[in-house]
């Protein structure tokens, strides 16, 4: 087999993976490698959860995809769940974190023209990321992302991440909505103050905006809730998820309350795949087993261990600039470029992955055990205590 036939939006991989259990997987070589990225936070329950692999065989040998021409009871179910979960009153379901977001927008426009609003304004943050479809790539930061995409999707205003004051100071007659994520992940697992949300919410109050968070990364118990916004009590009017809800599965979803959990009506908005009964049933499953198994907190009191031996035993290092985390969503940051540090972890059975440039980020499954963590911890430390890269 070659890649001869594939885009090449991907680049050159250097490695094929071919089985995988629990945080462990297997290239077609047969090495074995921690995986410390989860396919990048999509799986929290690890790899081939037993439970998940019955209930993904049991849908598919009785109803696998019917439209949303008819009703969808494990789609009912989900929302159902989710929306208790998470405090909601509505949801949408789509493929996909862009899909979500990009319903998200939509329901910003709906507000604006319910509004009067024919030019309609969301803020959006410095370092952003939330997809790669038109709109959520215009509402994403960065011209590396953006290059050749011309003309972007207007209406988006960028303010600094982390500070509300610019956001209230940016806010125009034309505002109708803030788009945020409560941590940022693709930037590097940036993490705000603690009143930065509650004080996007009295703004949004305040103004009749609709927050609009994007958990996609921060959802389904990666930070120690089961949504991140829950740290801080500032619950959004609509919410954004992806990534560990399917564990594996394509799936997204829009929730909403309050007047945006309204603003869809028959034929506004859609999806052929969105909520089929397999996907739906799933990450029913899903959520069931991070609340069952109390993972969120799990991710909570583990990733606290974590950050405290990264620093313990790295703070003093000349190349590393800075250690954080919420939950297992974690960053250890350099002062320069270290992208061939995924492959010499590789090379030590640990997989990781460098976002931004200079940012190692860890998405270690929620199931992930006390000797794999220090498994980790200890293949990890010595290769970042003993890195050159591209330092002067």
């Amino acid at each position: 087999m070659t890649t001869a036939h594939l885009m090449n939006n991907y680049g050159q991989r250097k490695m094929t993976l071919a089985k995988g259990e629990g945080a462990w997987v297997w290239d077609t070589q047969g090495r074995r490698y921690l995986d410390c990225v989860s396919g990048i936070a999509v799986c929290g329950l690890g790899h081939c959860h037993p439970e998940i692999t019955r209930v993904i065989q049991e849908q598919a040998a009785t109803l696998v995809h019917t439209s949303n021409l008819y009703n969808i009871s494990w789609q009912e179910r989900l929302a159902d769940l989710l929306c208790q979960t998470g405090g909601m009153e509505r949801a949408f379901f789509c493929n996909s974190g862009a899909e979500a977001n990009e319903a998200a927008i939509k329901l910003a426009r709906l507000k604006a023209y319910a509004k009067g609003i024919s030019a309609p304004e969301i803020i959006v943050m410095d370092d952003a990321f939330h997809g790669r479809t038109l709109a959520t790539l215009s509402a994403t930061s960065g011209a590396k992302v953006q290059k050749g995409f011309a003309p972007l999707v207007t209406g988006f205003i960028r303010v600094p991440y982390g500070d509300a004051e610019a956001v209230a100071a940016a806010g125009t007659a034309n505002t109708v909505a803030v788009l945020v994520e409560p941590i940022q992940g693709e930037a590097g697992i940036n993490i705000p103050a603690s009143d930065y949300l509650p004080r996007l919410r009295e703004l949004c109050d305040s103004n009749d905006w609709l927050l609009m968070l994007d958990e996609i990364q921060s959802g389904n118990g990666r930070t120690g809730t089961f949504f991140a916004w829950q740290h801080s009590g500032a619950a959004p009017d609509v919410l954004t998820t992806a990534k560990g809800l399917g564990n594996g599965l394509p799936i997204g979803a829009c929730l909403a309350r309050g007047e945006a959990a309204e603003f869809f009506s028959a034929g506004s908005h859609g999806s052929t795949y969105g909520g089929n009964p397999l996907v739906c049933r799933v990450a029913h499953r899903v959520v069931e087993i991070i609340n069952e198994e109390h993972l969120a907190p799990r991710a909570k009191q583990l990733g606290s261990w974590l950050v405290s031996e990264f620093r313990q035993r790295l703070t003093d290092h000349a190349g590393v600039k800075d250690i954080r985390g919420a939950g297992l969503m974690l960053a250890i940051e350099m002062h320069a470029d270290c992208g061939d540090l995924v492959g010499l972890a590789a090379e030590q059975g640990l997989l990781i992955n460098v976002t931004g440039g200079n940012r190692v980020r860890l998405l270690p499954p929620l199931t992930f055990t006390d000797s794999q963590a220090e498994q980790m911890v200890k293949t990890l430390v010595p290769l970042i205590a003993t890195w050159q890269g591209t330092q002067a």
